[in-house]
Parts: structure tokens; sequence; C-alpha cells
């Protein structure tokens, strides 16, 4: 009888974790449907962290990922809950500059010094490297 409890809780156990593995795959799958992609200027992980966070605490925002090399944010929402304005000022009100919206200075000032980026920093790069070892 022991075995046979033990077996129920061990085999539940497994379907569990299965699951909650098969959910992280699929959040980070190709089939996420992009509505929007612009360029965020930043400069590292912790930059990532905090945007990314900023567009997600966006009501309708479902999908957020800033590429660090290419400077561009990649975004899925419900169109009918939010606008691609509304996720520009949530991230300028984080202290990062994207293309229609300037960072607010308080919160830059307000960013670790790894954070605090060059205001004049292409946005929208390819990621790639050109001819003088510079990115795109």
């Amino acid at each position: 009888m022991k075995k046979i409890i033990l077996s129920i809780i061990t085999m539940a156990t497994l379907g569990f974790t299965s699951c909650k593995n098969e959910a992280k795959t699929n959040e980070n799958s190709n089939d996420i449907a992009i509505n929007a992609t612009f360029g965020v200027r930043g400069n590292c992980g912790m930059c990532k962290t905090t945007i990314e966070k900023a567009a997600k605490s966006v009501e309708g925002v479902t999908y957020a990922n800033w590429d660090v090399d290419k400077k561009t944010i990649e975004l899925a929402f419900d169109d009918t809950k939010t606008t691609t304005e509304t996720i520009h000022k949530a991230i300028a009100a984080s202290g990062y500059d994207t293309e229609s919206a300037v960072g607010v200075e308080s919160a830059y000032d307000n960013l670790p010094g790894c954070c605090q980026y060059d205001h004049a920093m292409e946005m929208n790069q390819s990621g790639e490297e050109d001819h003088s070892g510079h990115s795109n």
C-alpha cells in the first residue's frame, strides 16, 4: 500500500514538473506574435531587466524582449488595452530613451553607472560588427 501511494505521489510530482517546464518552454518560443519593435538606448543586462520590466508594467503587454546589441525591443501586447505610445512613455519613465520618447532625467540620474548610456547612441542597430570594429 505504501509503495502504491509513493508511486502515485511520484507520478503526480513528475506530472506537475513537466507542466511547469512546458510552460517555460512555450513562453520563450517563437510562437509569440510581435506587435511592435522599436529602438531603446541602454548598455547592459541590468538595462535589459529595467527596460523589459517597464514595458511589462503596462497593462496588456504580454511579452517584452530588449536586445542589448541591437538596442531594440520586441513587444507583444493587446492593442485593445494599450498603445505603443504608452509603452514608449513607460520605458522613458524608467530613464531610458526610446525612438519617440526621451528618458525622464531624474530616473536616468538614478540608474547605476553602468546603465547611464550615451544619449547619442544609435538605436535599431543590426547587431553586426562593421569593419572598424564598431557596432552598426
